[in-house]
């Protein structure tokens, strides 16, 4: 029988996850605060970026997690983990405007388009904004179940486009490893939506 927590611990869960996704943050803070970092804003713009990918695989992670294990109350999660991974996305791209342009838009604008790897970041942080600002209840209702659907359906393109980025940013240092572990992440919890999704679409076919 699946686990089915009462509203109580649902709470207490809840409320666990949002200090996990916090810390990442809290604790890099007091490293810049202690100047541990050699480069403080290397490690700023890098760690942001790390854990934005690292909380959208996760939030990724919820619906299969859910259907391979029937524990319903995981979905209830995901939109905190959503927020969270549109907020390390911020903070990456406010590092990325502040240190290397200084609040310089069109100096940032220009750079987006010279690199590709930052054209990349920049469209995957782009696509994330409608999905947090249509996060909350008033604006699901709004518009409508289905609609949101597919608008949050942009995820499965963001991530690509995360890892892709990540990827890039990598390569320059001959380091692969983590973004090849990132894109068979990707490739399967996206692959496990696609077999699904044609399942579905062959059921009423079969009846």
């Amino acid at each position: 029988m699946a686990p089915n927590p009462s509203i109580k611990q649902l709470s207490l869960i809840k409320g666990a996850v949002f200090v996990a996704a916090l810390l990442p943050f809290l604790w890099g803070f007091w490293l810049v605060l202690r100047q541990v970092p050699v480069d403080p804003l290397e490690y700023i713009t890098h760690e942001t970026g790390d854990w934005a990918l690292y909380l959208l695989c996760i939030t990724l992670a919820v619906t299969p997690l859910r259907r391979l294990t029937g524990w319903n109350w995981l979905i209830k999660l995901r939109r905190m983990l959503g927020l969270f991974t549109f907020f390390y996305a911020l903070l990456h791209f406010i590092a990325f405007l502040w240190f290397d342009h200084f609040f310089d838009i069109a100096a940032m604008l220009r750079d987006v388009a010279k690199r590709p790897f930052i054209l990349v970041g920049f469209t995957a942080f782009v696509l994330l904004i409608p999905l947090a600002v249509t996060s909350t209840n008033g604006l699901i209702k709004r518009l409508g179940g289905k609609r949101w659907q597919w608008l949050h359906r942009l995820s499965y393109l963001i991530a690509p486009l995360a890892v892709l980025h990540f990827w890039w940013m990598k390569a320059a240092k001959n380091n692969l490893a983590q973004p090849a572990l990132f894109a068979a992440i990707v490739i399967v919890l996206l692959g496990l939506r696609l077999v699904w999704s044609r399942t579905r679409a062959r059921a009423p076919v079969r009846a």
